[in-house]
């Protein structure tokens, strides 16, 4: 009888194992990272790029962009210019990220600004 019970209890944590996993949030974001995604990290840095490895302690962006902001010392006026990572003087091909400094990932929808400007730089 007890071992009845033991088997019943076993199955049951493996069961709701299984459903906590299916409906984790990591999981769910995890297959909805398609496309580019914007990532704010702990030190206000914000990222463009597509995401992979979001489970992992390390996830890797590549693709990777950001944006730039000049002033212009005449008017004043504030210019924003999207950059391709990667034409700095170690060209890096991608971001290895450690999950603790990411603070939010967010897509990037086709017809937002962002999206434009990736679309112009790469040609696609």
């Amino acid at each position: 009888m007890r071992t009845k019970i033991l088997g019943v209890a076993v199955l049951a944590v493996i069961a709701l194992a299984g459903l906590a996993y299916w409906f984790s949030p990591a999981r769910e974001l995890g297959s909805r990272t398609k496309g580019y995604q914007a990532v704010l990290l702990d030190n206000n840095q914000v990222y463009f790029g597509k995401m992979a490895d979001l489970d992992s302690a390390y996830p890797v962006l590549t693709d990777v962009f950001y944006i730039q902001t000049t002033i212009n010392q005449e008017t004043k006026q504030q210019n924003n210019i999207l950059l391709k990572r990667g034409k700095e003087w170690h060209a890096p091909d991608k971001m290895v990220l450690n999950a603790r400094h990411i603070i939010m990932i967010e897509p990037v929808t086709d017809g937002s600004t962002v999206a434009k400007l990736i679309s112009q730089a790469t040609g696609k």
